[in-house]
């Protein structure tokens, strides 16, 4: 069984930080749809259309019939765990310095072999579930777990290598001052991260839930104004080494579309608060966080943002807020690739309208703010890159996929 995790002792600012090193991260541009599936949590591979064999690795013809018709889809990861080593010794640079590592081959009951990596809790021939997790390089891989879940599985330490489990982690929750912030900031106290930093701006200024926020025992409210390049700089100067998962909370949201607002004030203001102020963070704690990639137990883990759904398809009734978000989701991308090379992932998160004030006259379904902070820490200890959270994302998502331009013409019906 898996041990639990301890809390980290106080690191010794003397003792030296360990330089993120990477597991070697070429792929085909057909294996990256494994990474596709990977980084939304999905179990697929190639089935032929033509003799419905599943197939693993990825190939460009079936081996059963030669038919080249081999979509990616969703299978069942249920297996067995036909037999089991350990590596004790390595040539390549980064499992030297993590062995002893478990590799397996599982007999899956869809009909591949699959080598995997295997989790503490794994047994020889027992039965497993394979999960495609993203390494540290961002490509993706297979780890065999157990069939039912096991106490304190999540600190099994290959599992932790691959996810961004918030236990015994430092975060930063960039704007405390909305429902969404102070869910945030409950989600992750629960989650037993060690240390919430809350960024308030004009902290003189009361807010509601201020007085719950302020209640919890591991929050520790900070000045920060995402809009204030001093302001961040400020913060990331005295607690930038220190953590381990940066939330981006920050929002501004406004109704109406290009033509009706008739000036770039509105745009102006969600530009300075969203896009800008992604990049200011990114400026300012992206260095700490890709330099501690490797930084022990608890080392800097993810970068998250938190996306309008309609960042992949304009919706014209919030058309200048949808713009904005837009550019963040291309931000944020580029953020990935500068944070790679440390290990460090960057998390979107996509939904649909809030039940908040802003959103008030929009129809329901709509997404309660405690839900999309649960929702981020289990995609976190899932160690994935998108998430696509509530009932309004997860239909927009498939529509975008099937039909791009029948949504267009659909959202701006709406």
């Amino acid at each position: 069984m898996s041990k639990p995790l301890s809390r980290p002792k106080r690191k010794n600012p003397l003792q030296r930080t360990r330089l993120p090193l990477l597991p070697h991260g070429q792929r085909s541009r057909k294996a990256h749809c494994l990474t596709a599936a990977a980084a939304e949590g999905r179990f697929m591979l190639q089935v032929c259309d033509d003799c419905s064999h599943t197939l693993y690795p990825v190939r460009d013809a079936c081996p059963h019939c030669l038919g080249i018709n081999l979509p990616f889809r969703d299978v069942r990861p249920d297996g067995r765990l036909v037999v089991e080593t350990t590596v004790r010794i390595s040539t390549d640079p980064y499992f030297r310095e993590r062995t002893p590592w478990r590799v397996g081959t599982v007999q899956l009951d869809a009909g591949p072999l699959v080598i995997a990596h295997l989790h503490g809790d794994a047994v020889e021939g027992e039965r497993v579930r394979l999960s495609l997790k993203l390494d540290k390089s961002g490509a993706a891989v297979m780890i065999a777990l157990p069939a039912v879940e096991t106490p304190d599985m999540q600190a099994d330490p290959i599992l932790r290598e691959m996810t961004c489990d918030p236990q015994f982690r430092r975060v930063l929750i960039t704007d405390g001052r909305t429902a969404v912030g102070q869910a945030m900031a409950k989600a992750f106290c629960e989650a037993g991260a060690s240390i919430v930093f809350v960024g308030i701006a004009n902290a003189w200024k009361p807010y509601p839930g201020m007085d719950q926020l302020a209640a919890l025992e591991q929050v520790e409210i900070v000045p920060l104004d995402v809009t204030d390049s001093q302001s961040i700089a400020d913060l990331a100067a005295q607690n930038g080494g220190r953590i381990d998962i940066v939330i981006n909370t920050a929002e501004h949201v406004r109704a109406g579309g290009i033509i009706g607002r008739g000036s770039v004030i509105e745009a102006r203001e969600e530009m300075d608060v969203r896009y800008f102020g992604l990049m200011r963070m990114a400026q300012s704690f992206g260095p700490a966080l890709r330099f501690r990639g490797a930084d022990g137990q608890s080392s800097a883990a993810a970068f998250v943002n938190l996306l309008s759904v309609h960042a992949l398809m304009n919706w014209p009734s919030f058309g200048a807020h949808s713009a904005t978000e837009a550019a963040c989701l291309s931000a944020a991308q580029c953020l990935r690739a500068e944070l790679r090379p440390g290990g460090v992932k960057v998390l979107n998160v996509f939904f649909g309208p809030l039940e908040t004030e802003w959103f008030q006259t929009v129809p329901p379904p709509k997404l309660a703010p405690s839900l999309l902070a649960k929702a981020v820490v289990q995609a976190l200890r899932q160690g994935l890159e998108d998430a696509f959270v509530g009932d309004i994302a997860q239909d927009i998502r498939e529509r975008l996929a099937a039909n791009p331009k029948a949504l267009e013409r659909e959202l701006g019906d709406a």
